[in-house]
């Protein structure tokens, strides 16, 4: 059998809040987002890195014939496409033409309802496969939860919709001494009754499936590309598509799983780092050696239950920060409180039956809102303040709360 490799792209933009002011609060129908600034940063990172990569990745597919890639696109990166990108929906659309393309189902809103609400995740994960549908013409196999969140309940939780895999972190805690290049599964186990009708009454594919797959990321060679690539005191550099490829090779495993945000390629990886250059040069050495680049549904298609590994993950893990953990959302107190006031509101928000009110608590629960007031420092508080469009965490928990206070007075006027 070829050397298998899995290219895996989290494509995602969330709406940023505006400078809402203590006066505007209760005055009527206001929207909280900064319609100016998420446009100018959608277009920045359109012509930086979604065109020009879209495009590449476009003549690569069909230039190599064992090439393919997947795509997770979040629903609030699509909408944002049709407000401010009709020309990068387009260009999305003609991958996917090209039948060597596979696009996977995440939660609409890029949010964390897997942790707190089981019903408007499901609502999620159901608007996200249609939209898809809809968009592309492809219904998606395989799930990839909102910043690869993931625990045992959540294996199940997809595998009841429908989904034969699931995507998760490979954590060394969880691994050890294991290969994340290997095939995984979830321990077998039954969801309480009431939970499973949720599940059943949502569920966006026809049938449950019987087994799910686990394919974790291999995060170390994802991230040799994603954070270090351009890193000149990392002993790797300058990175040469070759040595990438020979680590690869070395690394076994039934695929090399790397998976990594699409922004990588010009935007936090500037072009003139020569990232463009390296991604166009990785299909023609693999074609040279025998390795073969497909998507995580052929990945699964050589999935055999009883050959996998299993991925027993009683405590919820992530991608993101050091831990792998859901400190990058929830590791201090304005976190919680900001986390837990919006979600108490879905209820009253869902009985309204007022459609903009109820899309605008949703833009709320997307994740990147509580990821911007995280106060973690050294090494991870960098990356948290590249992403965040504010000056500080308390910046963005003061912009989040005069929203929230605004719609709980729309809630009670």
């Amino acid at each position: 059998m070829k050397p298998l490799i899995c290219l895996y792209f989290q494509v995602h933009q969330p709406y940023r809040l505006r400078d809402l002011r203590i006066t505007e609060i209760g005055q009527g129908d206001i929207d909280y987002f900064d319609r100016v600034k998420n446009e100018q940063i959608f277009r920045k990172v359109a012509e930086k890195c979604y065109l020009p990569a879209n495009k590449l990745m476009l003549d690569l597919v069909e230039t190599y014939p064992d090439f393919r890639v997947s795509y997770s696109l979040s629903g609030v990166f699509l909408d944002q496409c049709k407000e401010y990108g009709p020309d990068v929906l387009v260009s999305f659309q003609k991958l996917a033409a090209t039948g060597k393309v596979e696009f996977l189902a995440e939660t609409y809103y890029h949010s964390l309802a897997s942790i707190i609400s089981l019903e408007e995740y499901c609502f999620q994960i159901s608007k996200h496969v249609h939209t898809i549908e809809e968009l592309f013409g492809m219904t998606p196999k395989v799930f990839r939860n909102t910043e690869l969140i993931y625990n045992n309940e959540i294996a199940q939780i997809a595998r009841l919709m429908g989904f034969h895999g699931i995507i998760a972190e490979g954590a060394d805690a969880m691994l050890q001494g294991r290969n994340p290049n290997d095939l995984f599964r979830p321990p077998t186990f039954r969801l309480p009754a009431h939970r499973e009708k949720i599940i059943r009454d949502h569920r966006p594919l026809p049938k449950r499936a019987r087994n799910i797959a686990v394919l974790l990321k291999n995060y170390k060679l994802s991230d040799d590309v994603a954070f270090r690539f351009s890193d000149k005191s990392w002993v790797g550099y300058p990175l040469d598509a070759h040595t990438f490829t020979d680590w690869l090779m070395q690394s076994g495993g039934h695929s090399a799983n790397l998976f990594m945000d699409y922004e990588t390629f010009g935007e936090h990886q500037w072009e003139d780092t020569g990232i463009f250059d390296f991604l166009r040069s990785l299909p023609g050495i693999w074609e040279e050696r025998g390795i073969e680049a497909v998507t995580p549904s052929q990945v699964i298609a050589g999935w055999k239950k009883d050959d996998a590994h299993e991925y027993d993950i009683h405590n919820t893990i992530s991608w993101a920060d050091m831990e792998r953990d859901l400190s990058a959302w929830t590791g201090n107190h304005i976190q919680d409180a900001a986390l837990h006031s919006i979600y108490a509101l879905e209820e009253q928000v869902k009985a309204t039956q007022n459609p903009q009110l109820i899309e605008n608590w949703r833009k709320l629960l997307t994740s990147d809102h509580f990821y911007y007031m995280c106060t973690k420092y050294w090494s991870d508080g960098d990356v948290h303040k590249y992403f965040s469009p504010y000056d500080s965490p308390y910046e963005a928990y003061r912009r989040y709360s005069h929203a929230l206070h605004d719609l709980r007075a729309r809630l009670n006027p």
